[in-house]
């Protein structure tokens, strides 16, 4: 993929992704058994988690002005979301009363990760980057 084309597409990704951070709680509705863990926490926890993820939208919209600039956020993005899905594919492993994730956030955070992986610039297209993430 070429740099200009990797650099339509992460701002494509962050706006696309940052709006569907806000559909958290609307998916959760219409699929409770894929978006919403039933045990601990309950509301409480579920309020939590879409005003976490509410913010984390708003700022993925926000960097696609300037990604190159927000190469930290996008890592954090990329890096919370593989760690965020292999810890709810273990608790899933000790309680099967929540496989329902398997098909719904689980996969849905690992292709954000690897959809932000695949489109952040390189250290050699992009000479101000970090090649850390």
């Amino acid at each position: 993929m070429s740099p200009d084309n990797r650099a339509r597409g992460l701002k494509i990704a962050l706006i696309s992704i940052g709006g569907l951070c806000f559909l958290i709680y609307p998916l959760a509705i219409i699929w409770p058994s894929g978006w919403v863990w039933h045990s601990g926490g309950g509301m409480h926890y579920f309020q939590m988690i879409c005003g976490i993820y509410g913010v984390l939208g708003w700022f993925l919209i926000r960097a696609a002005k300037a990604p190159q600039d927000n190469r930290s956020l996008i890592g954090f993005t990329i890096w919370s979301s593989l760690v965020h899905a292999t810890i709810m594919l273990l608790q899933v492993g000790g309680d099967h009363t929540e496989v329902g994730h398997l098909v719904g956030d689980i996969p849905a955070l690992v292709m954000v990760a690897a959809i932000f992986w695949y489109l952040t610039p390189l250290n050699n297209e992009d000479s101000g980057s970090d090649a850390s993430m």
